[in-house]
């Protein structure tokens, strides 16, 4: 208890120390930019501890007398090709030069702004922060001797990953386009599939060393500003030295972190986030990564995709069965098989039950331990399959679904039925991918309950994933809606699809206000056009 409380003390006492470190940090780097050029200069250097990719590059611009001049920028963070064409060439330009030699020395900074230099976003800035903060993120500083004031151009022109097809979210109809690493990349995508001035975005800056630029989206006057302000709060909360991934967002803003079930949404895929955008659902945007979370997210989410919508529902709606199907076979049937074996031998019938007994007669092991084992075992070689290179990872799953497998079965340390009832778990589990983690976890859980208490357990079990299910809520919203709470409104496009057109209005668990998405509020349109009476 003691050891407790003294590392506990020592986890107070370093983040006490680095907010100190922080705040000297700050003071120091908000000092004003001073006249002379040299100071400046160094005092980035020092801020950088001489770092090797810090670049400068002086010059002199030609007023009555020569005026020193410098650019600083942090190379591979911005386009020097940009650079040496709009900020070096123009300054350096005989004609720029011939212009400034009749303007009064005091003005050399307004005209190098106004007129010489032809980038789209510039800004003048008179603290040292400010300048150490632009350069970090891929901006050129421009100093010029004599002035208290300097110049940030953008001018970022990192490499980054063309938008391509994501692989997490493979789909037959729809766009192929996945958000990349870049932020701006990101948003664009989405912006052209809204063109719509309502929807904003917002910025924000999270993580002590790593200033990691976060972006919230939205369209203003459908989100409910009560989530939106939610939201910001929670994102401003977090206490973070870093910020690498969206999932690190997701951990610290989420209702229910001790959950096993995610109550935050992500997605490779532009148009499946402007789709819950236009639902009145927020899109936070995170620097560095390719997913984007969603909120509020509901559980029937994870049995939906873009695809569903894109096709005629009939196939859409029996699509959704059958990964309801699939989620309920790859968290229990490992569970129901050992039931019936081990307990329940009433309920088989006697020529399978003959089989079964058959085929288990020679394993050395209990039913449990036997699916137990498989069940680990797969998830080891599933494992191996993900972590491993690309060719080689294919060639693991093929070798451990067909050599390991038949080699066990010809051994004698598993039955063959064993063997059939883990491949329908591992099959079934590749159509739920969405809730890879919950169902794992899941399917322990069962297979523990149904080892030690046989249909019993497994009830109990149910009851309590059931149960936790209907505790949980993002954002607001009950994660099960609209089955509990039902909202029977909304159940046109839960379990089955609706035709497009019938889909009049906005899920109101979501917006908490009643919108409408298509036809006349007061005499909605038939889908052939035609005004209803």
């Amino acid at each position: 208890m003691m050891r407790f409380f003294n590392k506990n003390k020592l986890l107070f006492s370093s983040s006490q120390n680095g907010s100190k470190q922080s705040k000297v940090n700050n003071h120091k780097n908000s000092q004003k930019i001073e006249k002379k050029l040299e100071s400046n200069l160094k005092t980035i250097q020092q801020t950088f501890k001489n770092s090797s990719d810090l670049q400068f590059r002086e010059f002199e611009i030609y007023n009555a007398k020569p005026v020193k001049a410098s650019i600083c920028f942090i190379e591979g963070l911005v386009n020097e090709d940009y650079i040496n064409l709009h900020i070096m060439k123009s300054l350096m330009e005989p004609n720029f030069l011939h212009e400034t030699k009749s303007l009064p020395a005091n003005n050399l900074l307004t005209i190098v702004k106004n007129r010489g230099l032809s980038s789209s976003g510039m800004a003048e800035v008179q603290t040292m922060d400010e300048v150490i903060n632009g350069v970090i993120v891929g901006e050129t500083a421009v100093f010029i001797d004599g002035f208290k004031s300097a110049l940030l151009l953008s001018t970022q022109g990192f490499e980054s990953r063309n938008v391509e097809e994501p692989e997490t979210e493979a789909n037959v109809r729809g766009s192929r386009e996945g958000f990349n690493e870049v932020l701006k990349v990101n948003t664009s995508l989405v912006r052209r599939k809204i063109n719509n001035a309502n929807l904003v975005f917002e910025d924000m800056k999270i993580g002590k060393q790593t200033k990691t630029t976060i972006r919230i989206g939205y369209l203003d006057g459908l989100a409910d500003s009560k989530i939106i302000e939610e939201v910001k709060n929670r994102l401003q909360r977090i206490d973070t030295d870093m910020i690498l991934e969206s999932g690190y967002i997701e951990q610290f803003i989420e209702d229910h972190p001790y959950s096993i079930f995610p109550t935050i949404g992500n997605s490779e895929k532009p148009d499946k986030v402007a789709a819950k955008i236009l639902e009145g659902r927020i899109a936070i945007f995170c620097d560095g990564t390719p997913f984007v979370l969603t909120v509020p997210h509901l559980f029937i989410e994870t049995l939906q995709v873009p695809e569903d919508y894109y096709s005629r529902p009939y196939l859409a709606s029996l699509m959704r069965l059958f990964r309801i199907l699939a989620l309920f076979l790859t968290i229990s049937t490992p569970a129901v098989f050992i039931s019936l074996s081990s307990y329940h031998h009433e309920m088989v019938p006697a020529l399978l039950l003959t089989t079964m007994a058959a085929a288990e007669e020679k394993v050395p092991f209990p039913v449990f331990i036997e699916a137990l084992l498989m069940v680990i075992t797969f998830e080891l070689l599933r494992e191996a399959g993900v972590r491993m290179p690309r060719p080689v990872g294919s060639a693991i799953s093929i070798v451990g679904a067909l050599v390991i497998g038949e080699a066990a079965v010809s051994a004698g340390l598993v039955s063959a039925p064993m063997v059939i009832v883990v491949s329908l778990t591992a099959i079934t589990g590749f159509v739920v991918t969405a809730l890879n983690d919950a169902v794992i976890l899941s399917r322990f859980f069962l297979l523990f309950l149904a080892g030690g208490f046989g249909f019993y357990g497994l009830l109990m079990g149910t009851l309590i994933l059931i149960g936790h299910l209907c505790s949980l809520r993002s954002f607001g919203t009950p994660y099960l809606t609209p089955v509990g709470p039902i909202f029977f409104s909304e159940w046109k496009d839960a379990i089955i699809r609706m035709p497009l057109w019938f889909l009049k209005s906005r899920p109101q668990t979501v917006n908490w206000q009643e919108s409408r998405r298509q036809g006349n509020q007061n005499k909605p349109r038939s889908p052939k056009g035609e005004r209803q009476n």
